[in-house]
C-alpha cells in the first residue's frame, strides 16, 4: 500500500476529496485491465502520455499499476470518498487472482524480513540515484554490509565516490535528526504558502472539446475517452497534492509526548521519513513527509 494520498484524491480544507481528473484515470486503469490490458501495457500507455506516478514521475511499471488496482482505498472508507465500485473492485482481484495461478505466481510478500526499511529512503545527493546495501564476503565470519550509491560501480567502473553509511549510521541519523524536532516543535506549526492552480490554453481547448461531445451525447467515442485521460494528465502537470496540513498532522500525532530518542524507532522512522539524502563531504539531510528538512553531520571515516 502507498505511504502516501493515492492519485485520485486531493486536500482541501483539511479533508480528502475526489480529484475528478486523476480519478478518471483510476477508473479507465480498472476498465483497461478488466477489458484484458495486462499491468505491463497500461503501465507503457501511463508511461507514454506522460501521466505522473504516486512518486509524481511520468515512470510506471507492472508494479505501481498493480498497486492502485489492489488499493483498497478506492471502495471508499471514513476518510477516502469512493471511487471504485465493489463489484469492479472484486472482479479485477478475481481476474489478478486467476492469472496469477494461469501463470503459477504467488504474491510476493514484502516483510520487514526480507526487505530492508532503509530500501528506496536513501538518496545520493550528487548524482541522484538510489543508494543500496551492499553485502561483502556473505556467509562468511567477516561478513558485512555498508550502503552504497546505485551508481557506486556501473559496468566495472567506480562512478559515484560518495560516502558509505551502514545500518547504525542512518539509525543515529535519524535519533539525531528527529530529537531537533522533538525539541522545535514549533517547527510543525509553520503555515505553508500555497501557489493557486491556474488553467492553462491548452485545459481550456481540452474542456470545450469535451463539453461538445458531451453535447452531441457521444460518450462512448474513442475522442472522448483520449481527451479525459489528456486533461488528467494536464491537470495533474500544474497541481500538486496539497496534502501538507493532513501529513503536519500525522506527524504530530506520531511525535505526540514522546521523549528524546535514545535508540532506533522503527515504526516512527517509517511513519514520518519521505526521504535522506547523502553528500560526500558527510552532510545527509532527513526530509519528513510533510516537507520539512533537518540537517545533519556524519563524521567521514578514515578511508572513505
Amino acid at each position: 500500500m502507498q505511504r502516501h494520498m493515492p492519485i485520485g484524491y486531493r486536500l482541501v480544507d483539511g479533508k480528502i476529496v475526489i480529484d475528478s481528473g486523476k480519478a478518471e484515470v483510476v477508473q479507465k486503469i480498472f476498465r483497461d485491465y478488466l477489458n484484458g490490458a495486462s499491468l505491463i501495457a497500461i503501465a507503457k500507455e501511463l508511461t507514454t502520455a506522460g501521466f505522473p506516478n504516486a512518486n509524481n514521475k511520468p515512470s510506471w511499471n507492472h508494479g505501481s499499476v498493480g498497486r492502485i488496482l489492489e488499493n483498497t482505498k478506492y471502495l471508499g472508507d471514513s476518510m477516502y470518498p469512493q471511487i471504485i465500485d465493489k463489484g469492479t473492485f472484486e472482479l479485477v482481484q478475481q481476474q489478478r487472482k486467476s492469472k496469477n495461478k494461469k501463470l503459477a505466481r504467488t504474491p510476493e510478500i514484502n516483510t520487514r524480513k526480507n526487505q530492508s526499511i532503509f530500501t528506496s529512503k536513501l538518496k545520493c545527493g550528487e548524482c541522484g540515484e538510489i543508494y543500496r546495501k551492499y553485502i561483502e564476503h556473505a556467509g562468511r565470519p567477516s561478513e558485512k554490509s555498508n550502503w552504497k550509491c546505485k551508481r557506486y560501480v556501473y559496468q566495472n567502473r567506480v562512478h559515484c565516490r560518495n560516502l558509505f553509511l551502514t545500518g547504525k549510521d542512518i539509525e543515529n541519523v535519524f535519533i539525531s535528526a528527529t530529537n531537533k524536532v522533538l525539541s522545535r516543535m514549533w517547527m510543525l506549526d509553520k503555515e505553508k504558502k500555497r501557489k493557486p492552480t491556474k488553467m492553462t490554453v491548452e485545459i481550456k481547448n481540452i474542456e470545450e472539446r469535451i463539453k461538445e461531445l458531451e453535447d452531441e451525447k457521444r460518450f462512448s467515442s474513442k475522442e472522448l475517452a483520449e481527451l479525459i485521460f489528456k486533461r488528467a494528465k494536464a491537470y495533474y502537470s500544474i497541481s500538486t497534492i496539497d496534502d501538507y496540513d493532513y501529513k503536519t498532522k500525522k506527524m504530530k500525532e506520531e511525535l505526540l509526548d514522546k521523549e528524546p530518542l535514545t535508540e532506533f524507532d522503527e515504526e516512527l522512522f517509517l511513519n514520518i521519513v519521505k526521504e535522506i539524502t547523502i553528500y560526500k563531504d558527510g552532510k545527509i539531510q532527513v526530509e519528513y513527509i510533510n516537507g520539512i528538512i533537518v540537517e545533519e553531520e556524519h563524521e567521514i571515516r578514515k578511508g572513505e
